[in-house]
């Protein structure tokens, strides 16, 4: 009988124990079907919005804009403005500002797009 006894107790332990294992399972509720997450704009698409303001609020007057090949050319008296912007292997837009032509009538041209690009991106 004792032998009983002690199965009861062993079988007893093993039960509450499961029991109390079960315990700590938790099920999450699944999402609404009605939430998707906004949109987030493509590194590229910030880059070539905040390149585009940033020419255009230096006073340059847009003559091209090609985004599927991240060009951006302007003019703002005699000096030229080019912009190129690239999408690197890591998925980094690397950009740049070139100006040409009369840069005595604007010699800080390309350093103030800079400035208003990087404002732009919020740095």
């Amino acid at each position: 009988m004792i032998k009983m006894t002690a199965h009861r107790i062993v079988l007893r332990i093993v039960l509450s124990a499961a029991i109390a294992g079960l315990a700590g399972c938790v099920v999450y509720e699944p999402y609404p079907y009605g939430y998707a997450p906004q949109p987030v704009a493509s590194t590229f698409d910030r880059a070539w919005s905040a390149a585009l303001g940033a020419v255009q609020d230096q006073g340059v007057q847009i003559t091209n804009q090609d985004r599927s090949s991240g060009v951006i050319d302007g003019r703002r008296g005699g000096v030229t403005v080019k912009t190129r912007l690239v999408t690197q292997a890591d998925g980094r837009v690397r950009i740049e500002f070139n100006t040409g032509g009369n840069l005595a009538e604007d010699p800080n041209l390309s350093d103030r797009i800079a400035r208003s690009y990087e404002a732009r991106m919020g740095r």
